[in-house]
């Protein structure tokens, strides 16, 4: 994907408006509490500072559903900005209303103005021509380097490209490249491994790995599914009894490409969906009937950690346990622990709640690559256009 970077354009003295993903999760006193999406923009933007442009961000936070709703105000993220970059970050009380013409009005070079949440506007996730207008008033170029949201065709992310000249930031550009790298010229072998409660969340990711992998490994709630389909009981474990059909052709599938398509072996089971209910280990074909299971077992976790030893290309999508659940973050943290140690080969964490694990572990450093848009990362895995992506100029 050849698309123009803020490397390939003079922004000296232009206002740009760049669109960023602060959608960072807040306490119930409004203060951040990873402030990870705010860290990872920060290249992009002093590289913009650094080549004095006067910067117009923008964001979404939350769902406020075009209503301007108080607690998912950009004004917690204006001040962590203004401490990351020591300087004033200035909030506009809007999205493309009086303050924020007002604000953007005399901007000078390395001014930065923040402008409130786009989604208080109604036309934003409607894709509006008339917002993308708006926001287009107040720049002279566009920028977008928010990946998290670059599946969605709104007015921010997508429409405002047709009327300004656009091009992309060094956190869509790194995506595209390790992603794209990974997907079309890995270095094998190439593992991927796929968690997540649902099959029906992941039937293009697994169709279009099969195309591409050497050897898929799953995890997670949807193992349940292929183990039904197969005949086995599964108890009370999350199961897509549409989807039988389905799991059974893709197993077929990986196995008329010659992928090498594992399910768990084993799996720890429990009683009932909480903490610290009673558990056991049992093997994929006997899961006994009023248990679920909730995580991959011993044996699976050798199992997988051998085929992750031999790989040069490693893609993680989706926990492969109940994760949030300390005794069934096991085998998550087992597979995070593996990927760390890998020498001489090339992980990625397809953003979402494998992102979160790892960076619970404590191994986010030790990756080569984490996603920053769970569901981006995914549609783009997947081979779809993204049209946060699409709308930027060719080079």
């Amino acid at each position: 994907m050849n698309k123009v970077t803020i490397r390939d354009i003079d922004v000296s003295g232009k206002k740009v408006l760049l669109r960023c993903d602060f959608n960072v999760p807040l306490d119930e006193n409004l203060n951040i509490t990873d402030k990870t999406r705010i860290v990872a923009a920060l290249p992009t933007i002093n590289y913009l500072l650094e080549h004095n442009a006067k910067l117009i961000i923008c964001s979404h936070l939350g769902r406020p559903k075009g209503e301007v709703k108080k607690e998912f105000s950009l004004k917690p993220v204006a001040l962590e900005l203004s401490k990351e970059l020591g300087k004033e970050v200035k909030l506009a009380d809007d999205v493309t209303g009086p303050s924020a013409k007002e604000l953007t009005s005399n901007m000078k070079e390395g001014d930065i103005v923040l402008l409130e949440n786009v989604r208080f506007d109604p036309r934003e996730e409607k894709n509006d021509d008339s917002l993308s207008k708006e926001f287009a008033s107040l720049a002279d170029i566009y920028v977008n380097d928010a990946f998290g949201t670059c599946h969605r065709a709104h007015s921010s992310t997508a429409g405002v490209a047709k009327f300004l000249p656009s091009a992309c930031g060094f956190l869509i550009e790194k995506e595209l490249k390790v992603i794209g790298d990974a997907l079309n010229n890995p270095k094998r072998p190439f593992v991927a491994i796929l968690g997540g409660k649902k099959v029906s969340d992941k039937i293009g990711v697994i169709d279009n790995l099969l195309e591409k992998v050497d050897t898929l490994l799953i995890g997670g709630g949807m193992a349940y599914t292929f183990f039904k389909a197969q005949g086995y009981g599964v108890g009370n474990s999350v199961c897509e009894l549409d989807k039988l059909d389905l799991a059974l052709s893709l197993l077929k599938k990986a196995k008329d490409k010659g992928v090498k398509m594992l399910l768990p072996v084993d799996n720890k089971v429990g009683k009932e969906f909480k903490e610290d209910t009673e558990s056991k280990i049992v093997k994929s074909t006997e899961i006994p009937d009023e248990w679920e299971g909730f995580d991959i077992g011993p044996e699976t976790i050798k199992i997988y950690k051998e085929e992750l030893e031999k790989a040069k290309t490693v893609l993680w999508n989706g926990p492969v346990g109940l994760f949030e659940f300390d005794q069934f973050a096991v085998g998550t943290n087992e597979i995070a622990k593996c990927l760390a140690n890998l020498k001489d080969c090339t992980t990625i964490i397809g953003g979402g709640d494998s992102a979160a694990a790892v960076t619970k572990a404590g191994l986010a450093d030790k990756m080569t690559h984490i996603s920053t848009g769970g569901g981006a990362s995914l549609e783009f895995i997947e081979g779809k256009a993204l049209p946060g992506i699409e709308c930027i100029q060719d080079k």
